[in-house]
């Protein structure tokens, strides 16, 4: 029987995000694309973009799918892109978002199809980093360094359970 122990509490990651919006507003070009890594990042990427939008930017918003854990609680070493994004990046500073910095895989995928799609920079704000200093990519903006568990909730799943949670748990199994 699965058992959730809390980490970060939807207060804990409402007031991290305005700081990291602000961060990204300072730097980030007033024309950037903002691209959210489905399916774990879709309710952070809502919540930054709105928490952008307080800062006066307003990125164009698009979506790519990427899988590598399927319904497993490790990643199964390989990468598949399942939709593309609509936008053209072309030229254009990217920021991809996604849930979490593990083993760099998925990040390293995606920034190197947005460069070979002609972005001019790709930066990566994520919501929960976990590599403890081994992961293969590095994130531009973190909104929390995590432990090396399985994390669910706040748009976070096992199995496609628990995305729903308003905030970030273990999952104890």
């Amino acid at each position: 029987m699965a058992q959730l122990e809390p980490l970060f509490p939807s207060d804990v990651i409402a007031a991290r995000l305005e700081t990291l919006a602000a961060d990204i507003a300072g730097v980030m070009s007033k024309e950037f694309a903002a691209i959210a890594i489905l399916k774990g990042s879709f309710v952070f990427a809502a919540d930054l973009i709105r928490a952008l939008a307080a800062h006066g930017v307003n990125p164009e918003v698009d979506f790519m799918t990427l899988a590598s854990y399927g319904t497993q609680t490790v990643s199964s070493g390989t990468v598949r892109l399942l939709r593309d994004t609509e936008i053209s990046v072309a030229g254009r500073e990217v920021l991809l978002i996604d849930d979490i910095l593990d083993s760099g895989r998925t990040l390293a995928f995606a920034r190197k199809h947005m460069l070979e799609r002609g972005a001019a920079a790709v930066k990566v704000c994520v919501l929960l980093d976990k590599t403890s200093g081994h992961a293969t990519e590095v994130a531009d903006f973190v909104g929390f360094s995590c432990p090396p568990e399985f994390v669910i909730g706040y748009g976070m799943d096992h199995a496609h359970k628990f995305r729903g949670l308003p905030f970030v748990a273990i999952l104890r199994q």
